[in-house]
Formats: structure tokens, C-alpha cells, sequence
């Protein structure tokens, strides 16, 4: 595939006349405040869940973001909506066309690899090897090839692989600055590197919707009036 097919439409809109727009307002601005220096209330250094911010290691909108996805996965991602999921939960398939939530935890680490590879690595989409297709494609594109490969994993093999492939993501963050972040790929997609990873955070988030409704309608779930 030439790009993912869940692209969201609105990063499309206007992007090069809003960024002209936006670095010369940034250019009036910068000299009517000089340097922005985040208030005392928000510190840098306060790495609290629930302040987002800036965090040490990062430039700071980098930082922002790095706390925004650290909150969802922590606080209303993955580990909360799979929490306490069995095997055979996470096996489940509640139709032939769905998929499983075993599936849609390694979709999520799959989405997140690719990203790397074509934001860190500069690398245009869909033109890694055939042993990273073979290893990812599956759980990327999901569909019969991951109905019939991805099973048989208890809840710690999928958050494991999350939590491997995040290290990276975060690592190759604290090595990046604002100007690579706001950067346009102009060539292939007409996206920002702040778009490419917000919808990468977004999807988590859209993913989280379906297992919570997979889960509700898994054997023997209890309605929530019961739990």
C-alpha cells in the first residue's frame, strides 16, 4: 500500500498555507514575547501522569506530545481496556469478518513500527523488507491473515511487544527536535511529522473503542450493572 488507509482527511486541508500563516504569525509573536518559557505551574521537570507538558529529554513540543501519548496508554489505553483478559478472551472472535482483540493489540504495535520506519528512518511507506512485511503485515492489515496467525498469546506477550516497540519510539523522540517534528513530507503525503504521530496516537485511542466493545460481548461478561 502506498499509504494507510485510515489516514485522517483533516491533516489534508490547507496544510502549506496554514504553515506559511503560522510562522509568520510565530515570527510577530516571538518578538513581542521573546522565548517561550513554560510557567512555573508546569514545570518541565514535573513528570506526573496527569500534567501534561513538557518532559526532560525532549524538545518541548515533543515533550507535549510524548506526555499526551504517555497519558493514553497509561491512564485510558490498552493496559486499562485489556486489563484482566484472559487467553481465551483475547481469542475470541465474535463473527468471521472481526477481528480478535489479541489482533487489535498487535495492530497497534504494527502501526507504531511502521511509523517509526518512515518518520525516524525516512523511509517511504510500504517499502521495508519482505522479513519486516512477513514479521508485521498480518497484524498491520489484519483481515484473514491475522485471524489465522494472531492467537494463542496471553495478555503479556501483546503488552510486551507494545511496550518494546513504544521504548523505540520514545528513544528515537528524546533524538529529534521541534523542526523535525513540524517538518512536511512533501514528496509522499503532504503530512507533518506532529500529524504522522498524533494519528498514530488517535488510532490507540479508535482502537480502544472496539475492544471495549468486544469485551462487553465476550461469553460470560457481565452487564455493567452487575460489575
Amino acid at each position: 500500500m502506498s499509504e494507510p488507509d485510515s489516514l485522517p482527511n483533516h491533516c489534508y486541508a490547507d496544510r502549506r498555507s496554514f504553515l506559511k500563516g503560522s510562522a509568520a504569525l510565530t515570527a510577530g509573536l516571538s518578538g513581542l514575547l521573546g522565548t517561550f518559557a513554560p510557567p512555573e505551574s508546569v514545570a518541565a521537570d514535573d513528570t506526573s501522569v496527569n500534567i501534561l507538558g513538557p518532559r526532560p529529554g525532549y524538545s518541548p513540543q515533543i515533550g507535549v506530545f510524548v506526555s499526551e501519548l504517555t497519558w493514553l496508554r497509561e491512564v485510558n489505553g490498552i493496559i486499562v481496556t485489556t486489563k484482566g483478559l484472559s487467553q481465551a478472551d483475547l481469542d475470541y472472535l465474535i463473527d468471521p469478518n472481526a477481528n480478535t482483540i489479541g489482533a487489535l493489540m498487535l495492530h497497534l504495535a504494527a502501526t507504531e513500527t511502521y511509523y517509526q520506519m518512515n518518520t525516524f528512518d525516512g523511509m517511504k511507506w510500504d517499502s521495508w523488507s519482505d522479513s519486516i512485511k512477513k514479521q508485521w503485515d498480518p497484524a498491520m492489515n489484519l483481515g484473514d491473515a491475522g485471524r489465522k496467525t494472531i492467537k494463542g498469546h496471553d495478555r503479556d506477550y501483546y503488552l510486551n511487544i507494545l511496550q518494546e516497540v513504544r521504548a523505540k519510539t520514545l528513544a528515537q523522540f528524546a533524538k529529534k527536535d521541534d523542526a523535525w517534528f513540524m517538518a512536511v513530507d512533501d514528496k509522499e503525503w503532504g503530512w507533518n511529522n506532529h500529524c504522522k504521530w498524533f494519528h498514530v496516537c488517535e488510532h490507540e485511542a479508535h482502537h480502544c473503542g472496539q475492544i471495549a466493545f468486544l469485551r462487553k460481548r465476550l461469553p460470560g461478561a457481565k452487564p455493567d450493572a452487575e460489575k
